[in-house]
């Protein structure tokens, strides 16, 4: 099986704290699909882990790089993704 990986830029006002962190590891989750997420050179987590997400320290504008693997990969990445570009908090 292939990894895909995707970098993208935080855009939620405040940050990957309480709300955006669980909104966006429940869709980790929900996606079947083994999703880790890493800010910068940092360890990745599993994105699926509201705690890991959280413990990340992503704030508004950091890039973070999530890497998906098996079937599913790309469409779980894309919505993924699209969640991180959008700003939860103004929702």
């Amino acid at each position: 099986m292939s990894t895909i990986s995707r970098t993208v830029r935080i855009a939620a006002s405040h940050g990957l704290h309480a709300r955006p962190a669980k909104l966006f590891s429940q869709a980790a989750k929900d996606s079947g699909v083994q999703v880790t997420i890493a800010k910068g050179d940092g360890k990745p987590v599993n994105a699926a882990s509201i705690l890991g997400v959280i413990a990340l320290g992503a704030n508004t504008g950091d890039e973070v790089t999530l890497e998906a693997t098996g079937e599913g990969a790309e469409e779980a990445l894309d919505r993924l993704v699209a969640m991180l570009e959008t700003d939860q908090d103004a929702e």
